[in-house]
């Protein structure tokens, strides 16, 4: 595969294309399972909110750690985080994301919009998620080989 694109594109600039695609789905070829306009907004929002927190949860405990949020230079790390959410999640940031992202899905409720989920997913643990762990193995060796093996990398 292509490396030129590791540790490139900012995963939020990624999420954001993505979301486009989902509507564009949804503009092409409309398709909706249900329709409960409140109900749709509601959950809509409520995945907003949880991707959001999730996210803002990873940032907080970079900065706590005093390490760097820049997602495009992991060589910059400057300790490894396990604390708060990243004892369930190595990448809640991603999450929240992802999160965020199928939001549109659910507000579209177009079932093509899951296409762009699973484009994120496998675009971010390719060229973003796996860059960065061999950083951090070069960076922190055995002890990011073992709370790799005790943590899931999405959840």
């Amino acid at each position: 595969m292509c490396s030129k694109l590791e540790l490139k594109v900012p995963p939020p600039l990624v999420m954001l294309l993505l979301m486009g695609t989902v509507f564009l789905f949804d503009r092409l070829l409309p398709f909706q399972i249900f329709y409960i306009p409140t109900l749709t907004v509601t959950l809509s929002i409520m995945f907003v909110v949880l991707g959001a927190v999730i996210s803002l949860s990873g940032v907080r405990e970079f900065k706590r750690a005093q390490t760097t949020v820049n997602p495009l230079k992991p060589e910059n790390s400057s300790s490894l985080v396990d604390s708060g959410i990243y004892q369930y999640t190595r990448n809640p940031m991603y999450l929240g994301f992802l999160l965020i992202l199928i939001s549109s899905v659910v507000y579209t409720q177009n079932p093509l919009g899951l296409v762009s989920a699973l484009l994120f997913v496998t675009y971010m643990n390719r060229y973003q998620i796996e860059p960065e762990e061999r950083a951090l193995v070069k960076i922190f060796g055995d002890e990011f080989k073992l709370y790799a093996e005790q943590v899931n990398r999405w959840f």
